[in-house]
């Protein structure tokens, strides 16, 4: 008798216990990781998943549809994990603080989006747009021959050959009068308008 409980009790304890995860926790690891992938590679890869919900017309506030839902998947299960392992909270209340989670991870996706997009989406400056502001002459500009002009554009700076009707040595300020092929026309802030304006009609 005593046998066979020393046997049963080895039995036991030579049995491999086996690691349990909770179905709950597979779903937000799940969420957590597809989600969080997928918007790493749509931040890396500009947006391609985006294209495919664009075309049926899918975006909020100009914002693709796709980082958005995103942010909400990984930030779902990101939470719904938060939730179950350190709050030691489960079921419905993982899941509503989950959700909460998700809410904010899509506001931060869309904001975020949205100001790149808007970013990428401004139209660049054109040499008209230049015309009656003013530049830095950094090479001597001789009448009637090319010189070059600094210009401060959209909160940078840019150089671009420039000429004009008389000499203008460098380091002077000029006014930008009008565009010559990818060039300015400039005149020194000095000269009468009227006299730059009858050489350049």
């Amino acid at each position: 008798m005593r046998r066979h409980l020393a046997g049963a009790a080895t039995g036991r304890v030579g049995r491999p216990r086996m690691i349990t995860i909770p179905v709950e926790d597979w779903v937000f690891a799940v969420a957590a990781l597809v989600g969080g992938v997928l918007l790493l590679i749509t931040v890396v890869f500009d947006d391609i998943l985006g294209g495919l919900l664009d075309g049926f017309g899918f975006d909020i506030g100009g914002t693709s549809f796709t980082p958005i839902l995103l942010g909400f998947v990984g930030m779902f299960g990101a939470g719904g994990l938060f939730a179950t392992q350190v709050l030691d909270v489960h079921g419905a209340q993982a899941a509503i603080i989950g959700v909460i989670s998700g809410v904010g991870g899509a506001v931060l996706a869309g904001t975020l989006f949205g100001v790149l997009r808007r970013t990428e989406s401004a139209d660049p400056f054109t040499l008209a747009d230049l015309v009656g502001g003013t530049a830095y002459v950094a090479v001597a500009v001789p009448a009637g021959r090319h010189g070059s002009v600094i210009v401060r554009a959209e909160g940078q700076t840019h150089e671009f050959a420039a000429t004009a009707d008389s000499d203008i040595p460098a380091g002077r300020t000029v006014e930008v009068i009008g565009v010559a092929g990818t060039g300015l026309i400039v005149r020194d802030i000095a000269t009468p308008a009227g006299g730059a304006g009858a050489a350049e009609g």
